[in-house]
């Protein structure tokens, strides 16, 4: 990827957009689907992902920051409200109402008065009040972390920058059922649409921000 990456360099790819004034975090759908075993969402690297997003509301929480979260909910399993997507992957049955595997994986949990936005398809903000939220807070840049790096962590970041607002994307945060996707959707997601950073320097980042905000 090395090589890979000096070629986009040289073609003007992979550029940074930084950090705006005013971040928020946007934890996409980190359910338990994506980390139980017997789901047929499971992703290895699934709990250890789930791990870094708890860092990632805790520093930002901390700092007086904003953490939104968003949760896929079909009212049956017919998935009537994304008929299209559903034919495309089946599994998506498991956000029926009711089925436990829809909930928040531990250790993650909304704080009392944290925004959630219910979606029924890929993007964060196909469908959803998030950017009419989003600018209606004068928030300008997005910390992204989720599942699935290929899926939907891809897609919000994609709308996030056509939206107008700025995509970090924090590598550790993220999980794929392989490596594959994972590592290539980052190297594209880094290359054309978002700034793709660890999870070290993202709370750094987020230290600092909130020691702005306190002077």
């Amino acid at each position: 990827m090395a090589e890979l990456g000096e070629d986009y360099a040289r073609a003007g790819f992979a550029r940074r957009l930084g950090w705006g004034a005013r971040p928020a975090v946007l934890l996409v759908d980190p359910a338990l689907a994506y980390t139980d075993p017997d789901s047929p969402l499971f992703l290895t690297t699934g709990q250890a992902a789930a791990e870094a997003m708890a860092e990632l509301a805790d520093a930002a929480r901390a700092g007086g920051i904003p953490v939104l979260w968003t949760r896929v909910h079909f009212a049956d399993e017919s998935c009537a409200e994304a008929p299209l997507f559903a034919a495309k992957v089946p599994a998506l049955k498991v956000f029926a109402d009711g089925n436990p595997l829809g909930d928040f994986a531990p250790p993650l949990r909304p704080a009392p008065g944290e925004q959630v936005v219910v979606k029924h398809y890929a993007s964060a903000f196909a469908g959803t009040s998030l950017a009419a939220w989003l600018a209606s807070h004068s928030i300008d840049t997005v910390v992204i972390g989720g599942y699935s790096t290929s899926g939907c962590v891809r897609a919000s970041a994609l709308d996030a920058l056509q939206h107008g607002f700025r995509p970090i994307v924090v590598r550790d945060a993220c999980a794929d059922r392989d490596g594959g996707p994972h590592d290539h959707n980052l190297f594209d997601l880094d290359a054309k649409y978002a700034d793709v950073v660890t999870l070290p320097e993202t709370l750094q980042t987020l230290i600092w921000y909130a020691a702005e905000r306190s002077e």
